[in-house]
């Protein structure tokens, strides 16, 4: 998705402040000027028209009084790789014409580079494992990867029983019938998180019950988790929402007080870590996913850890279909095919041998943004509470849309830079499912501010400081536009920075 040459494009005769209108709707910091026939005549930037302005013209003032005359450009069927060179920081864009000098394309950076929003690094011993696992012909849910997953995974936390599953919501479902969660029972759920936090919740036959979160944490506010406690209360899903830990301590009081499970959903937040010990160690039970964009992948898979052996030893059983392990074919309860195969385990084997670089990454592309933004009028960053080290899954921000225009629009702009950036979780509350375990009056309004205004940033491992630089240009170029757009003549000199 890139701007057509329609959008690029504007008439010699135009203003500056069509020009700026148009320069905002292609997000790309530039117009290429032509004549009545389509001949390209100039170049005309943000840039130049913002120095215009603080020279004393108007936003009423001709394209053609503005444009700078002097410019790169190549014939339509210029080889890319003659192109190619030509693009850096200062040429971004360079307009194609043919043999009679009208404009028919253009070339830009982002055309040749896409920025993900997360991806795997798949660079370590991840393609050997699964050779060997075709080679030993051991591709399904028995072999050696799945035993060296579940005990490396272990390791980490302390030495609690690991139980590799086949996803995130499937290790969610599994904790929470392991550990007596059963039809009629309620569990308090932040109101917002993804959606797989409720519907285990409901597979399982209890009732979800939605909270407000907290604006300091993101995650579950103790004081709403307390007033929503029932006699009917059975557990408390605390969610390390993108990678921030919640506030455990006084959540863990109100278990222990009123006799409740407390399940972490880790999903997003595996290597976070509370008041000195790793999310996933605080609570009865802790679930993690593996699916392609998580600290580490399986592909899809995920991870349960129990903090006693014998719900563990339960886990393991209703995964494999409630199956005897010491008499084959005799089944001991209903259970389920939730096993994770050797194939995705030999992934994940080769991912957790680099766990801490993965983890150590992360917060540097988190430390990288931070610098770029912490002064940035219109930005809130992510959660950021002393006790806490937030994993930064997806690096978060909170805009002002007074200043960046509406949030839907801001990632717009950033996919035609080739950027994908991805709104926050819609609160579960409003939407269909859900609804009929919420009551009209209950309000979440701290859901709802951050649902409507958040932004994820590409957070992969594998993002180039480079890449990220590029992220903040465009982010803080929209503000400037804005700024131009919006501002008349007299409340425009000194505001804005030549």
């Amino acid at each position: 998705m890139f701007p057509s040459i329609e959008e690029m494009a504007i008439a010699e005769g135009k203003t500056l402040r069509e020009a700026v209108v148009m320069i905002d709707r292609n997000a790309q910091g530039i117009v290429f000027v032509v004549d009545e026939n389509g001949r390209l005549k100039g170049l005309l930037t943000d840039g130049d028209i913002r120095r215009s302005l603080l020279k004393g013209s108007t936003l009423e003032a001709k394209v053609s009084e503005v444009m700078n005359r002097r410019f790169t450009f190549r014939h339509v069927e210029t080889p890319p790789e003659e192109i190619t060179p030509l693009l850096n920081d200062h040429i971004r864009h360079i307009p194609l014409v043919d043999s009679e000098f009208r404009l028919v394309d253009y070339a830009c950076l982002a055309r040749l580079h896409r920025i993900p929003i997360a991806e795997p690094d798949l660079g370590g011993n991840e393609l050997n494992y699964v050779v060997d696992c075709v080679k030993s012909n051991w591709i399904s849910s028995k072999g050696k990867y799945v035993d060296q997953l579940e005990q490396m995974f272990g390791e980490i936390f302390e030495g609690r029983k690991a139980i590799a599953v086949s996803n995130g919501t499937a290790a969610l479902h599994l904790a929470l019938v392991a550990l007596g969660v059963k039809t009629g029972d309620e569990v308090i759920v932040p109101d917002l998180t993804f959606a797989a936090s409720a519907n285990a919740v409901i597979h399982a036959g209890a009732i979800p019950v939605f909270v407000d979160i907290s604006f300091s944490t993101w995650g579950l506010d103790p004081k709403e988790v307390e007033k929503a406690i029932t006699p009917k209360t059975k557990a408390i899903m605390p969610v390390h929402l993108y990678g921030h830990p919640c506030d455990m301590d006084p959540i863990l009081e109100i278990a222990r007080q009123h006799h409740l499970l407390v399940i972490e959903d880790c999903a997003e937040a595996l290597g976070a870590v509370y008041k000195g010990r790793l999310v996933g160690l605080l609570g009865d039970a802790a679930c993690f996913s593996f699916f392609g964009n998580k600290m580490i992948t399986t592909g899809e898979g995920g991870m349960v850890v129990f903090r006693e052996d014998e719900q563990a030893e339960r886990a393991k059983l209703l995964r494999d279909h409630g199956m005897s392990k010491d008499k084959r074919y005799w089944h001991l309860e209903v259970g389920y095919n939730y096993r994770l195969t050797n194939l995705q385990a030999a992934v994940g084997v080769a991912q957790l041998e680099q766990y801490k670089q993965f983890v150590d990454r992360k917060q540097a592309i988190a430390n990288a943004y931070t610098s770029a933004l912490r002064d940035c009028e219109g930005v809130t960053l992510p959660p950021a509470e002393p006790w806490a080290e937030n994993a930064f899954w997806l690096y978060t921000i909170l805009i002002d849309e007074g200043i960046f225009g509406r949030r839907d629009d801001l990632i717009r702009k950033f996919l035609l830079n080739g950027i994908e950036c991805r709104p926050v979780f819609y609160p579960l509350h409003q939407m269909p499912p859900y609804q009929r375990y919420c009551s009209r009056k209950k309000n979440f309004p701290i859901s709802e501010r951050i649902s409507s205004c958040g932004i994820s940033l590409p957070s992969a491992v594998t993002l180039s400081d480079k890449e990220i630089e590029e992220i903040c240009r465009v982010l803080l170029h929209v503000k400037e536009v804005k700024k131009i757009r919006g501002f008349s003549n007299s409340e425009f000199a000194g505001r804005i920075p030549e």
